[in-house]
């Protein structure tokens, strides 16, 4: 057992107990034969259902509990996946400050995350400087594979990735008539099983989680966890909202709703659990 940092976290037996039903049934032994890891939908909301102030500041919701279980969430996943707004604003460590995992009094990289960023165009300028290559470095965390639609880079960026035990994933990334990249979900989640992944935790950002909740889509997510914040954050934030279905005759109806629904408080904060009800 290593040394346990002063920034590790303590998540409690009994409110783990509360999480288990929602978690991959066991994420040391992978699935048999599956195509398709066990998909986790996790964020934090304020209650006008924003994600941040604006694209790209970082706004903090979670308070010290709820934190502690995204920690532990972390840890029960071979993957966390974010996109690369997340990463341009926030420079994430993107690990598991657990007590007892790997870095943080566990030995070697046990409960470590793999961190998976969405980045179509290659655009996060990132050195060994950034936060979560000098984790890697520290044995706390793992480098990211990085998940882009064009040719990687064979720039420093390439070896500064390779070095610490990332490297980039090239898969096609459609885009839509307005120009925005388009995530073909299947294809990307079939791509992480290939890699030994076979489970994986989507924390964000928007317009990620609003991809991943698309009708054509969101029948690929096992387990939804969402905190929610005492808070408003105001008009023009960062918003959870799907595209709204029609049914046949041309009528809106409801995204999308959840059942198996159970709550729990941490601290101020309140967080849901479910599954998205099949339509």
């Amino acid at each position: 057992m290593s040394l346990v940092p002063d920034d590790a976290l303590v998540f409690s037996d009994s409110d783990r107990a509360f999480l288990r039903p929602h978690l991959p049934p066991d994420h040391h032994v992978p699935p048999a034969e599956s195509s398709l890891p066990f998909t986790t939908l996790t964020f934090a909301t304020s209650l006008d259902s924003s994600l941040a102030l604006s694209p790209g500041t970082r706004t903090a919701l979670s308070g010290p509990q709820s934190k502690a279980m995204t920690h532990y969430l972390r840890s029960c996943h071979d993957a966390i996946l974010v996109g690369v707004g997340t990463a341009v604003a926030d420079n994430p460590g993107l690990n598991c400050r657990i007590e007892g995992v790997g870095g943080y009094g566990g030995d070697g990289l046990q409960g470590q995350p793999r961190p998976i960023i969405i980045d179509p165009t290659a655009r996060w300028d990132f050195t060994e400087d950034s936060k979560i290559f000098q984790l890697a470095r520290e044995g706390k965390g793992r480098a990211p594979y990085i998940i882009t639609g064009v040719r990687p880079p064979a720039t420093s960026k390439r070896a500064v990735l390779e070095k610490h035990g990332g490297k980039f994933m090239t898969l096609d990334v459609a885009r839509t008539e307005g120009g925005e990249h388009r995530i073909d979900w299947m294809m990307l989640l079939r791509a992480l099983v290939k890699e030994g992944l076979h489970s994986v935790m989507i924390e964000g950002g928007g317009s990620i989680i609003n991809s991943l909740l698309e009708p054509s889509f969101q029948s690929l997510i096992n387990s939804v966890i969402v905190t929610i914040a005492p808070t408003w954050l105001g008009q023009g934030g960062v918003v959870v909202s799907p595209k709204r279905r029609v049914d046949p005759n041309g009528t809106a109806i409801p995204a999308s709703r959840l059942t198996n629904v159970k709550w729990h408080p941490f601290g101020e904060d309140v967080v849901l659990c479910g599954t998205i009800k099949p339509e």
